[in-house]
């Protein structure tokens, strides 16, 4: 097990995943709002004619499903989360956020039959194409709902700005299309307009009532063991349990468990991370993850440049975080702390088959942890 130095950060596919979903909703923007003023006469028409902006809204189309490719493509193989490829194109059914994951693939699912039934224009008729296109344009506000909802950026001030300027060019296409319509009566230019604006009101009550409120992730579907089991504690505080007992977690004592996983390694900046994904068993349940980056050894050893540790199980108040201290052939000594000052020494002897990894940990407290 040798390693090139490395950063342990979040891996390159998980920025990947964030910036494709924050390009592809800006484009996605654009490509409604040429959609909805497509049949509007611009004023710029001679340097803009009516070819070259269909042209710019089919090229923004297709340009927004690689994006899309990509991003549910790099959000699998993150492995953050238990995401799948099969979540990417059917809704609801992923163990990770699955309304607001879902709310995601529909919208995907949405542009891919516009794209299909675009290919397939002259065969399905005008009248066919043309219902199954502005069935198309919901992708837009369901693909709000996703980002709003499951987005790791959602509480980012850029992020915010970005979908406040994206559903404000959208309300202004509309209320342009809607103005100008000379076919459409009173009644229907005021509903679509308070329509609009419920949409409006109804994207920025859920924002402040949800994704930007403490617990979100949780209320949200993430899965307890992404959450240091902190729904847990939080169920036991709601029902009276003194602060002092849901503070006490199952590992603050000395412990034994046994370790089953696996060991993968992912090239990077020349070198390589190596990562252990392990889950407790034997009597303690719970999970931890081990990164290593260093420098390999002439005797087939590591040298530490850098690690971490990450340990979870059900009814912790919080995740136990922090690093190897010393690393001995496939034995290891590493620290970890909580939000609340708790430290363990948790001492392990691995042994690695392939990809598959067996072994032991034991588990001993650090006074106060102060």
């Amino acid at each position: 097990m040798t390693v090139l130095a490395a950063g342990l950060g979040p891996s390159a596919y998980w920025y990947v995943a964030r910036a494709t979903g924050a390009v592809a909703l800006l484009l996605l923007t654009v490509c409604v709002v040429l959609g909805i003023l497509g049949s509007i006469r611009f004023s710029a028409a001679p340097r803009w004619p009516r070819f070259a902006i269909d042209g710019l809204h089919r090229d923004t189309s297709l340009l927004v499903i690689a994006l899309l490719v990509v991003h549910v493509a790099t959000s699998v193989l993150d492995g953050f989360a238990p995401i799948s490829l099969i979540d990417g194109v059917l809704p609801f059914r992923s163990p990770y956020r699955p309304l607001w994951l879902g709310l995601g693939t529909v919208s995907f699912d949405l542009l891919l039959a516009l794209v299909a039934t675009s290919l397939l224009r002259r065969r399905l008729g005008y009248r066919s194409w043309r219902a199954i296109h502005w069935l198309a344009y919901a992708s837009w506000p369901v693909a709000v709902l996703h980002g709003l909802g499951t987005g790791s950026d959602v509480k980012s001030w850029w992020m915010l700005v970005l979908t406040a300027a994206c559903t404000a060019a959208v309300v202004v296409a509309v209320f342009t299309r809607i103005g100008r319509a000379a076919s459409a009566d009173d009644g229907i230019r005021a509903g679509a307009a308070a329509a609009s604006l419920a949409m409006v009101l109804g994207l920025v009550i859920f924002t402040v009532a949800g994704p930007l409120q403490r617990g979100w992730a949780r209320r949200a579907g993430t899965p307890l063991r992404l959450l240091g089991a902190t729904h847990l504690v939080s169920v036991r505080a709601s029902q009276g349990v003194p602060a002092s007992t849901v503070a006490a977690g199952p590992l603050d004592r000395q412990f034994t468990a046994t370790l089953r996983g696996s060991v993968s390694q992912q090239d990077a900046g020349g070198g390589a991370i190596v990562q252990l994904s392990l889950q407790l068993g034997g009597g303690e349940q719970g999970q931890m993850r081990i990164r290593l980056g260093g420098s390999p050894l002439p005797s087939g050893g590591l040298s530490l440049t850098g690690s971490q540790v990450d340990l979870t199980a059900p009814g912790m108040p919080s995740a136990m975080t922090g690093q190897i201290v010393t690393l001995e052939g496939t034995q290891f000594l590493a620290r970890v702390s909580d939000v609340s000052g708790s430290v363990v020494d948790l001492r392990g002897a691995l042994k690695i088959n392939g990809s598959a990894v067996t072994g032991s940990l034991a588990g001993s407290p650090v006074g106060d942890g102060r």
